[in-house]
């Protein structure tokens, strides 16, 4: 039987919710104001960036979040490990996502495919 993580109340609990809702503006309330993103080798800066983003990357496709480990430090960083399903190929797939959150916001997103 496997454990789900406990990822506590805030913004990585609110990105996930916001992302299996496919709810753009929810997710985009998660970031700060000068928040960045880094995805498939791309960084997008600001809300306009951010936006096309979630749009693109998180709404588009369809994402669902099938969170598989969560790891955080008290200095605003976090790490979740989801299996991320939707409309592309070769679904699901594990990716890690590497938060940095400041004032209850994320301040910027790092995500990767989890080896």
């Amino acid at each position: 039987m496997t454990t789900l993580p406990t990822i506590p109340a805030g913004p990585v609990l609110d990105f996930i919710a916001a992302t299996d809702r496919h709810d753009p503006d929810a997710l985009f309330a998660v970031f700060a104001p000068n928040a960045t993103v880094s995805d498939d080798g791309t960084t997008y800066a600001g809300a306009a960036e951010i936006q096309r983003w979630i749009h693109d990357h998180q709404i588009a496709p369809r994402i669902t979040l099938d969170p598989i480990a969560y790891s955080q430090s008290g200095d605003g960083a976090a790490t979740l490990i989801a299996a991320a399903d939707g409309d592309f190929p070769g679904g699901p797939l594990p990716f890690a996502f590497d938060f940095t959150v400041d004032g209850g916001r994320v301040a910027a997103l790092s995500i990767s495919i989890a080896i």
